[in-house]
């Protein structure tokens, strides 16, 4: 089975930086749409930024000009990279891949564990 294994959280300090990894294993024929989302306690999961097989990226307001996605196609890896960190992006982040397991099967989607981001002074 397909397994997504995240990394890089922490805690930091307000203006600080973080890179988190997302890395996914098993049997992968190719993997489309690479995301991250984010969950603070009592609030909903929260998309946080998209990038597609062909890289286009997208993200949600509260994050643009701080927060970049990219993704090495060939480590089938996923990566943000977090700048000018605010208290407000406390929260659980989590990466969802869209995979094909195979080259006649749709995209399934699979989750990580989800890494702990606190920032806090």
């Amino acid at each position: 089975q397909v397994q997504l294994v995240e990394s890089g959280g922490g805690l930091v300090q307000p203006g600080g930086s973080l890179r988190l990894s997302c890395a996914a294993s098993g049997r992968i024929f190719s993997i489309y749409t690479m995301a991250w989302y984010r969950q603070a306690p009592g609030n909903p999961r929260e998309l946080v930024a998209t990038i597609t097989h062909v890289g286009t990226t997208n993200y949600a307001d509260s994050v643009k000009g701080r927060f970049t996605i990219s993704r090495d196609n060939a480590k089938n890896t996923v990566y943000l990279q977090m700048n000018s960190l605010k208290p407000e992006d406390t929260a659980v982040y989590y990466c969802k891949f869209g995979v094909k397991l195979t080259i006649t099967h749709p995209p399934n989607d699979y989750w990580g564990q989800g890494t702990q981001v606190t920032v806090s002074s």
